[in-house]
Order: structure tokens, then C-alpha cells, then sequence
């Protein structure tokens, strides 16, 4: 008997301006992957629709959910608090579909230390000189933004060697495929297979 697909959860971060969120909207919009909903403590921006951009929630709701174990990850912004619902992901994966979960460097390590066989996905531009000409090409920050970003992103490359794969984007349509190649493989993992493993183990059992 045929037993039926399982999603998978797969945390994906980068630099800021390596390209992860147009990978994500690229992996969501070709080959339908799921991408987990926040929940947060700010107020909703214009345009910004509830169960679509984030779960807004208030101070008081957010710890309640904190004290619940509701969350895979959270973390406190000035002031604002941003986590990951676990009930949004786990409906997804038992529904089969595979979540991707866009998270900074210092979440993924949590939702590592929570869930073991959760993997990690770094992209990364080529080079500094890329990642520089990217976030100039956006237009929308300053000189003194963009030095700040990089700043970061040197902080950020202690984190690289923690993640289980780097994924270099040279291109979109290359990095996507590659992206989507990796995942698809990750289901075959002994981890990603126990209820196979479980199932075939206990017919050796039956008399």
C-alpha cells in the first residue's frame, strides 16, 4: 500500500540581498511549496492582510502562545515580538505539502536546537562585490543602510558553517532549481522516511 506524502519543513536564510525571498516566491509560484505565516506583535501595515502576511496578535496573546509551546521559533524585534505558529506549519506538512520557513541566522539555530531534523539552507551571492551591487540595485536604501547590511552579513558568515547546505546564487533560475532539486531529495533522508521504515520493520512482525 501506498502511504501518503508527508510535507517537510526546510528553513531557509541568507544575507540580506542574497536573492532567498525571490528564490522562495519562484519555489512557491512554480512548484506550489508553502511558506510559513508569522505571528507578531506590530500593528498591521497598510495593505496588509491577517492569515495572509502575518497572525497579528496582541502582547498578551503572543506570550500566552509562548507559555502554550505554540511556537517552532520566536524572537523579540524593538519591541515587537515575531514567531513561527506551529499548528500553520504542522497543518501544512500533514496536508502534504512542504513549508519553507524564511527565518534569520539566529532563529534557525533555534528551531535546529528544537527540531533536530529540520534541515538548513544558506544562499549566498557568489561574493562581497555581489552582494554590494544587489543591494545598490535596489534603490530604496542608503549608503549608510547598505554599509550597516554589510556590516551585518560579516557577522552573519560565523553562522554559514552551521547550516547543512550553501546554495551559491549565481542566477535565479539556477539557484531555484537547485533549491527545489535539494528539497525534493530531503524526503528520501532516513529521517524524513521513519513511518516507511516503521511500517516495513513491522510486517517482519506479523505471524
Amino acid at each position: 500500500m501506498k502511504m501518503p506524502k508527508k510535507g517537510i519543513i526546510t528553513v531557509i536564510s541568507g544575507f540580506s540581498g542574497a536573492g532567498k525571498g525571490t528564490v522562495i516566491n519562484e519555489l512557491v509560484k512554480k512548484y506550489g511549496y508553502a511558506v510559513s505565516i508569522s505571528a507578531t506583535t506590530r500593528q498591521p501595515r497598510e495593505g496588509e492582510k491577517e492569515g495572509k502576511d502575518y497572525f497579528f496578535k496582541t502582547k498578551e496573546e503572543f506570550i500566552q502562545m509562548v507559555n502554550n509551546g505554540k511556537f517552532i521559533e520566536y524572537a523579540k524585534y524593538v519591541d515587537n515580538y515575531y514567531g513561527t505558529p506551529k499548528d500553520y506549519v504542522y497543518s501544512q506538512i500533514n496536508n502534504g505539502k512542504d513549508v519553507l520557513l524564511e527565518i534569520e541566522m539566529q532563529g534557525a539555530m533555534q528551531v535546529k536546537e528544537n527540531f533536530p531534523g529540520v534541515s538548513l539552507v544558506f544562499i549566498t551571492p557568489p561574493d562581497i562585490k555581489e552582494l554590494k551591487r544587489r543591494l545598490l540595485k535596489r534603490g530604496t536604501e542608503t549608503e549608510e543602510v547598505i554599509k550597516k547590511r554589510i556590516a551585518r552579513a560579516s557577522e552573519e558568515c560565523g553562522y554559514m558553517e552551521k547550516y547543512d547546505y550553501i546554495i551559491v546564487n549565481d542566477g535565479l533560475e539556477e539557484c531555484v532549481e537547485q533549491v527545489h532539486a535539494l528539497i525534493q531529495s530531503l524526503h528520501f533522508t532516513s529521517n524524513n522516511q521513519k513511518e516507511l521504515i516503521e511500517g516495513i520493520s513491522s510486517n517482519f512482525n506479523l505471524k
